[in-house]
């Protein structure tokens, strides 16, 4: 089991993918919704969650979203949306995701929110 980080920005992608090693859990990260969606039908075994940024281009978090719930084998994989912006947030709930996080994030509460939902440290 793994996290995955979907963000745009490569410098949030380590800080987060870094963080987690910190942690002992492991991570995959992509670009965008478009690589990560390429990236979860091709995949062995899924993440015990998805740290999603809204804002990105080609697939932003909104269609990455959807395109999730309507596939079966994905639509039951914990997101929580990471927002730097008050109202994506709350646009973020609606779409049923499990927690939003604003940016910059509190790092301990990631953590937090992570164990949560992958049931403590996950096993490089």
């Amino acid at each position: 089991m793994y996290v995955l980080i979907v963000d745009d920005d490569i410098g949030i992608r380590e800080l987060l993918a870094q963080v987690l090693e910190d942690e002992a859990f492991t991570s995959v990260t992509c670009f965008d919704g478009a690589d990560a969606l390429e990236y979860l039908r091709a995949a062995d075994t899924l993440p015990c969650t998805i740290l999603l940024d809204l804002m990105m281009p080609r697939m932003d978090g909104w269609a990455f979203r959807q395109a999730q719930l309507q596939d079966a084998a994905l639509a039951t994989i914990p997101v929580v949306v990471l927002s730097a912006r008050s109202d994506l947030a709350a646009q973020g709930r609606a779409l049923g995701v499990a927690n939003v996080l604003s940016k910059p994030i509190d790092l301990m509460r990631l953590i937090t929110v992570v164990q949560a939902h992958c049931g403590g440290a996950v096993p490089g």
